[in-house]
This record gives C-alpha cells, sequence and structure tokens, in this order.
C-alpha cells in the first residue's frame, strides 16, 4: 500500500511549485486566461460584498469590525485558489517563471494583461447583479451608505498612501497565494489564507482588484438619491464626492493601488527567497547532467531538502563559497 504524505511541503519544494504553476499560467491561451480572470474579479467581488454587508452595522469597536471585515473577505480568495481561477495580484508571482527564464516576457504581460482587463470584467459584472439587487438601499440605504463612504474614502487617498498601502496588501496577497502551495489539501489552503488576508483587510491596505468592485459601485451610487439622502442623514451634512468621478478612480486609486510602475521591481524582492531555491536546485540539476556524482539522484534530492544542506553538500562539494551570492539576489 503506497504511502499517503501528509506533511506540507518544504519551502523548496514550494517555490518549485510556484514555479511550475506560473508555466502553466504563462503557457494558457488568452480566452481561457481571460475567463478564469473573470472568474476571479466576481468572486474577489463576492468578498467585497461580503465584507460591506458585514461591517455596515457593526456596533464593535474600529479595530473589531475591521478584523472581522478582513476575516469574511478571505472569502473572495479562496473561491479564487480552490477553482483555480487567475487573479491579477497573485499572478505576479509568475515572474519566478521569467526569472527562470522558463517563459518569455511576452507571456509574462499577456498574461497580466488579459488577467487585470478580466478581473475589471468580473467585478463590473457583480456590481450590476447587486444593483439589480436593490441590496444597497436595504435597511434605509445603511448598507448603501456603508458603500459609497468606503469607495470615498479609497478615492481621497494621497498618491503615495495608495501606493504603500497597495505594494503592502500585494505582498500580503502574494504570501497567501505563495502559502497555498505548501499544503496538500483544500483545508491546508484555506487556512494558509485566512491570516495574511484578514491582515490586509484590518490594516485597510488597497487592493486594486477588490478596489475594481469598491469604488465601482460608489461611482453608481453617488447618483442614488435615497443612499444619497440616507448618508446625508448619517452624517449630518452631504459628503464630498469631488474626487469620486471616473478619472479619480483611475487616477487616485487603482493606479497606485495597482502600483504599475514598480510592480515588477516589488515583485523581484518578494521572489528573492524563492529564487534562492531555485537557484540552488538548478545548480544541483546541472552538475547532475553533467556527471559530476555518481548518486546523481540522491544529490539532487538532498538539495531540495533544507538551505543547510543546500549550503554544506551542494555550494561546498562544487567549491562555491557557503556566502556566494546568487545572481537572482541583489
Amino acid at each position: 500500500m503506497a504511502q499517503v504524505d501528509v506533511d506540507a511541503y518544504t519551502p523548496a519544494q514550494m517555490a518549485v511549485r510556484v514555479e511550475k504553476a506560473g508555466i502553466v499560467k504563462g503557457k494558457r491561451d488568452s480566452l481561457s486566461t481571460f475567463t478564469l480572470a473573470v472568474m476571479a474579479g466576481v468572486f474577489i467581488a463576492l468578498g467585497a460584498v461580503f465584507f460591506t454587508f458585514v461591517v455596515h452595522d457593526s456596533s464593535l469597536s474600529n479595530g473589531l469590525t475591521k478584523l472581522i471585515g478582513g476575516l469574511v473577505f478571505s472569502l473572495g480568495l479562496i473561491l479564487v485558489i480552490i477553482t483555480g481561477s487567475e487573479l491579477f495580484t497573485g499572478n505576479n508571482l509568475i515572474v519566478m517563471a521569467y526569472i527562470s527564464r522558463k517563459i518569455t516576457l511576452g507571456q509574462l504581460l499577456n498574461n497580466w494583461g488579459f488577467v487585470f482587463i478580466g478581473n475589471f470584467v468580473g467585478s463590473l459584472i457583480v456590481v450590476f447583479l447587486i444593483y439589480l439587487t436593490s441590496m444597497w438601499t436595504a435597511g434605509q440605504a445603511t448598507v448603501g451608505v456603508t458603500a459609497l463612504g468606503i469607495a470615498n474614502v479609497k478615492v481621497n487617498l494621497t498618491f503615495w498612501d495608495a501606493l504603500s498601502r497597495g505594494i503592502l496588501c500585494n505582498i500580503l496577497v502574494c504570501l497567501a497565494v505563495y502559502l497555498c502551495f505548501s499544503g496538500r489539501s483544500v483545508t491546508d489552503k484555506i487556512l494558509a489564507i485566512l491570516f495574511p488576508i484578514t491582515a490586509f483587510g484590518a490594516l485597510g491596505f488597497e487592493h486594486s482588484v477588490a478596489n475594481m468592485y469598491f469604488i465601482t459601485a460608489g461611482l453608481v451610487l453617488k447618483n442614488n438619491p435615497e443612499v444619497l439622502s440616507a448618508a446625508t442623514e448619517k452624517l449630518g451634512a452631504l459628503p464630498d464626492l469631488s474626487n469620486l468621478p471616473f478619472y479619480g478612480f483611475l487616477l487616485d486609486n487603482l493606479l497606485p493601488a495597482g502600483n504599475v510602475r514598480i510592480r515588477p521591481r516589488g515583485m523581484y524582492y518578494q521572489t528573492n527567497k524563492a529564487a534562492v531555491y531555485m537557484y540552488a536546485d538548478s545548480v544541483a540539476n546541472e552538475y547532475v547532467t553533467l556527471n559530476k556524482y555518481p548518486d546523481s539522484n540522491n544529490r539532487r534530492q538532498q538539495c531540495r531538502q533544507t538551505p543547510e544542506k543546500i549550503g554544506s553538500k551542494v555550494l561546498k562539494s562544487l567549491h562555491i563559497s557557503t556566502n556566494a551570492t546568487s545572481p537572482f539576489i541583489s
């Protein structure tokens, strides 16, 4: 009877699995990529809807309300991961396959482009469906007031505020996705997602795909008389919505929160640790190919186990200092 391994994958094994997943994603045809991206946009938007409904009438402290909100928002990424959908923020990890030259720059950018657009389309679908449900105007329009307030806060962030929050959010999202590669079961993956996503939700970081729903919903609600009346009654005055036109969404939030201009550099640093494992593994495989070791299969397995074995049993054997720096690490 075959032995069933229930232990989590090691960090080295995780890096290899992420790289392989990046190869599959990078080489997937555009139509499939776009379809899966639309699904991911729908799922993240559903998590945002869940978040809005849960926090709108909370009587708890601000911290606990945000904690619970972040927890329920995790639904979005759980659905994305378990269904194998394509999410722009998580797909930044594809850069690992590009670093190891397993996919081309064109394939990388093609995936990111189709996924970003698909995520936006999926978010718009949910905005339209929620609008048809009249959920925003239910209960004296308190849900709508909360949704409008969330959108208005986001577009009133300064560029650098939104940019830094977007970077921090993307670190946590990429970590959540990366940790999922350590798990062998659906339960493992759900548990790996909960803490990083709850953290970014509770801390108020900016998720570009979630904001595709949040701010688009605000753009719809700012023209809803019932919601505006309820907001005026709650706040004592009509809220200032001058920064909530569509161009405000693009320039004041989506661009900096998506950190389009520095994302490649940001992902470069996020993947440094994984690159160490992949580099050491590639060194081992190269020397196996050159028949440097008679026990090649055993050597390859040892190289994939722990950083200590990589250092002591591979690099020293090759007469390379254990302090040597990978070409992938700055």
